[in-house]
């Protein structure tokens, strides 16, 4: 398989749909694995992502030195302006880490099945064109409604937070899963995209 033959997939969902849970299943089935959540997590603890957010909202996003990813959330929150800002200046520092990890999954032998990227608001930032192909991941409200609250989270932050409804986000996709049932069950269809895309 030549380093390009490694697809490259975009995986997003709603909240408590199981994202993380399909791609620790896709790890399991022999994908390489990235989450844009931990890329973000990462690069707060960046220095110059550090510098920038200071310099922007002042010494209290970062006490003693360490961004405070409530703060920056509540001040990139508060206007339309200040997330914009944000993401722009958080998505090319994302997209660098992710060339890079591709490059190296791409380069790994025996080559992965797919290389794949979890992106909460993939649609939503308009990311698709970066993928060979996306998968939404989705359950029930009631069942991610559990999820959700059991994470400390409600369905309604999700829909503060700009997200698509879960449905758009399976119109939009390539590949749609159900994450209503098992492990095993979620595990059974993922695998089933991996062939397909194998083919």
């Amino acid at each position: 398989m030549g380093a390009q033959e490694v697809p490259l997939l975009g995986l997003t969902g709603g909240m408590g749909a199981g994202k993380s849970t399909a791609l620790e299943a896709l790890e399991r089935l022999g994908a390489a694995t990235l989450s844009t959540d931990t890329v973000v997590h990462e690069l707060y603890g960046d220095e110059r992502l550090r510098d920038l957010v200071v310099e922007r909202w002042g010494p209290d996003v970062a006490p003693g030195g360490v961004v405070d990813r409530a703060q920056v959330a509540a001040r990139a929150f508060a206007s339309a302006p200040e997330r914009e800002w944000l993401e722009g200046v958080l998505w090319p520092m994302v997209g660098e880490r992710m060339a890079q990890w591709l490059a190296a999954a791409r380069a790994r032998r025996p080559a992965p099945r797919a290389a794949v990227v979890e992106v909460p608001l993939l649609f939503e930032a308009g990311m698709e064109g970066a993928f060979d192909a996306t998968i939404a991941v989705i359950a029930e409200e009631a069942t991610r409604s559990e999820r959700a609250s059991g994470r400390g989270h409600a369905l309604e932050s999700e829909r503060a937070a700009r997200q698509l409804p879960q449905e758009e986000k399976a119109r939009r996709a390539t590949y749609v899963v159900r994450n209503d049932g098992s492990e095993a069950d979620l595990a059974e269809q993922l695998s089933g995209v991996l062939e397909k895309l194998g083919r």
